[in-house]
């Protein structure tokens, strides 16, 4: 596979039509679904010999929310990723826990 064979399957990966999910209504409401699309392709090889090379590209999509019409009006609805809430909230546990470990070390050395 040639390297712009590659590019140009990257760039039809990532075009906005995939950014924005297909809309679907119901009860008079309809949502757009949204995504964030990130990528890359790179490759390299040797002029002398063209079948020593490489090529490769990557695609990561993520939810981030949807659009929502209704009666006229639309409005943003963010998605929740409940991964990275998690792993915050086990983040700010971790450091409140060294803080009052570093705290209670402290308060020891002054009684001493």
């Amino acid at each position: 596979m040639r390297v712009m064979d590659v590019v140009n399957q990257t760039k039809a990966a990532m075009r906005a039509s995939e950014v924005f999910g297909t809309p679907y209504e119901k009860n008079g409401v309809t949502i757009i679904p949204a995504a964030r699309i990130a990528g890359g392709a790179g490759g390299g090889g040797d002029q002398q010999e063209p079948q020593a090379g490489g090529v490769g590209f990557g695609v990561s999509a993520r939810p981030v929310g949807a659009f929502v019409i209704k009666g006229g009006e639309v409005s943003w609805q963010p998605s929740l990723d409940l991964n990275r809430v998690i792993l915050m909230g086990q983040l700010v546990g971790i450091v409140a826990l060294l803080t009052v470990r570093a705290a209670i070390k402290a308060w020891a050395k002054r009684r001493t």
